[in-house]
Order: C-alpha cells, then sequence, then structure tokens
C-alpha cells in the first residue's frame, strides 16, 4: 500500500532540507523527546551536503518556520543486502500541528523519490512501548521485518573464549543486559592485530567481501571507512591483521539518533573475516575490541540487525551476550 498524502494545508510548502532548518528542525526534535540532539541533525545535513545521491532529506515550511522534516538515507551494502533500499532515519512534526497528516506527505515524498531512484524498499526501526510510532507505521503500510534485531550491553570483559563461525558477513540497524568478566578477553583479542580501519585496508576489505559474498562492495566499503574518518563520534570500525595481511574487518558507527533514539548506540554494519583464516577467533576478537573501544567511549549498547536464516550468525551473536532487541525492525514494499 503506497502512502496516501493528504493535501498539505494553505501556507505550507515542501522543500528539500537545508542547513537553515537545522536550529528549527534540533528544536522540534527536542520537543518530541526531551532533550536536544543538535549534533546528530547537524552530522546528517553534513552527510547530505557531501553525499546527496546518498540522502533524502525533506522540511515542511509555514513562512519561516518548520513544521515538519523526513530524513532518508539508501543503503546500498549495509546489513549484507544485495538490493538497494531506502532507510527512514526519523521523521518529525511539530507537536502543535501533528493530527494534520504532515507525518504521512512526507512519506509519500520519501516513497515518490525511493520509487524514483530505482528502490523498492523502504525499512526503519521503533521502540516496541513507541505507541505512537507504532500506530503512524501501521497505517502507512508498514510490516514488520524479516530480520532480527539484537542488541547486547557493551563490556570490555565480556567475550568468553568459543569456537568460531568459518565467516561472518554480519547484516545490522536499530538496548540492556548484565557484563561478566572473564580469563579469555585479553586472548580472545590477542589472535590477531587489531588497529582501526583506514583508506589503506579497503582494498584487503573488499577482497575478502567479494570472496565471501561474491559481490564487489568496494564502493561501499571505501565510503564507510571515509565516513568513519571524518567524524570521530563514529571512528570504531576495525581491521583484524595477521602476518601483514588484513583478514577481517568490522564496520561500525555510533549512533546517536536514528529512529528517534536519544543515548549513544553502537551499531555494526559488517562483519567479515577472510575464509582462509575461519575458525581461529578472528571475529571474536574483533567484536571484544570493538567491546574494549566503545567502553573507553562511554558507549552503552551494541546493536545489529541478523536475517532469520542466519542461524550460525545468530548463534555466533548470542555467544557474544547479544538478544532480542526491545526495538522492532519495519519494512515497507514499494510498488513501480
Amino acid at each position: 500500500m503506497a502512502a496516501t498524502a493528504p493535501a498539505l494545508p494553505a501556507g505550507i510548502t515542501l522543500r528539500r532540507l537545508a542547513s537553515q532548518d537545522l536550529g528549527s528542525v534540533a528544536d522540534i526534535d527536542a520537543r518530541i523527546t526531551g532533550r536536544s540532539r543538535r549534533d546528530y541533525f547537524e552530522r546528517r545535513l553534513q552527510a547530505a551536503l557531501r553525499e546527496p545521491a546518498f540522502h533524502l532529506q525533506f522540511a515542511l515550511r509555514q513562512g519561516d518556520a518548520v513544521v515538519g522534516y523526513v530524513l532518508g538515507r539508501k543503503l546500498e551494502g549495509e546489513f549484507g543486502r544485495p538490493d538497494p533500499a531506502l532507510r527512514l532515519e526519523i521523521i518529525g512534526v511539530a507537536p502543535e500541528r501533528q493530527g494534520e497528516g504532515l507525518g504521512q506527505f512526507l512519506l509519500a515524498k520519501l516513497e515518490e523519490e525511493a520509487k524514483q531512484l530505482g528502490i523498492r524498499e523502504i525499512r526503519t526501526q521503533a521502540a516496541w512501548r513507541d505507541h505512537g510510532m507504532l500506530r503512524f507505521l501501521d497505517r502507512a503500510g508498514f510490516q514488520l521485518g524479516r530480520n532480527h534485531v539484537i542488541d547486547c550491553p557493551v563490556h570490555a570483559g565480556r567475550i568468553v573464549a568459543s569456537k568460531e563461525l568459518a565467516h561472518e558477513p554480519a547484516s545490522v540497524e536499530i538496548n540492556y543486559g548484565a557484563p561478566a568478566a572473564n580469563d579469555f578477553e585479553k586472548l580472545e583479542r590477542d589472535r590477531a592485530d587489531m588497529r582501526s580501519l583506514t583508506l589503506d585496508d579497503v582494498a584487503a576489505a573488499a577482497r575478502i567481501d567479494f570472496r565471501i559474498t561474491g559481490r564487489d562492495q568496494s564502493a561501499y566499503i571505501a565510503r564507510r571507512v571515509e565516513e568513519a574518518l571524518r567524524d570521530s563520534a563514529i571512528r570504531v570500525s576495525l581491521a583484524a591483521h595477521r602476518d601483514g595481511s588484513v583478514v577481517g574487518y568490522i564496520a561500525a558507527k555510533v549512533d546517536f539518533g536514528d529512529f528517534g533514539r536519544t543515548e549513544p548506540v553502537a551499531v555494526i554494519d559488517t562483519i567479515a573475516v577472510d575464509p582462509g583464516f575461519a575458525r581461529l577467533g578472528i571475529g571474536t576478537a574483533l567484536v571484544s575490541q570493538l567491546f574494549v573501544n566503545l567502553e573507553a567511549l562511554k558507549v552503552e549498547r551494541l546493536e545489529t540487525v541478523v536475517e532469520r536464516e542466519r542461524l550460525d550468525l545468530l548463534a555466533f551473536f548470542h555467544r557474544m551476550g547479544f538478544a532480542p532487541s526491545e526495538r522492532l525492525g519495519f519494512v515497507k514494499q514499494l510498488k513501480p
């Protein structure tokens, strides 16, 4: 079902979100969520200016005031997906203007733009207690997604020694439990030399990914690394080195606002290990080091999304301490 866009009330206009809208958007969001996330919106606007082909961001204005906004991002390669999709990152309407159909109009515009780009799927997440958003997504034609949203409390001593899977091209997208120290933490991280993922690692990471998926995602991997280097808030991606070569990597970011989050959460986009180094604990070592780094950054939760058919990958993350999240994944198929 396509989103039905009501006619806009008189005096309201739609246009691309612009830098001068930042203050108004952050103010509306703060009134909705009860806290300021201006830095998050500033990063999303900057990302759209750098890579306009990957971002769909619109604002509804009445005179000089913003009364609603929507931010979407094109996905290519995230979470192990072979086909492009659109991620609905955030949608908001000024509290005094809610109930007028402005959110439906913004979503319909996002769908229209997505279809013009050849995108046939919109994905998003919502907390199961966010009843207002759940009702909005239901009315808009979203359904529960097939993938599992899982998360885990961050703790440097969380990883236990375990036999590992052959390789894990992880899925991922949109929090709480108890940490437990153990004597294997250092051993797990010492299985390889862990370093920050850099532009020099892109070619090796792309080769690993191709050996696992059979797809060339070098452009996507390069974008993820460049994003990590540009923004200190998400500089948490890692590469595992052995004998002078990259044998695995984990692409992750620290998220401060997508899907209505109000606390920082780290999200794993991709984790992959060279099949030639399978069952040596490389993937476990990557996650272990990521926990250590995130704890130093005072990030409390780590999240990812896994296809429900990937029982091996779900088992891997279960051993890392992951469990079903309080957030639900939703998807809407768009007809041509």
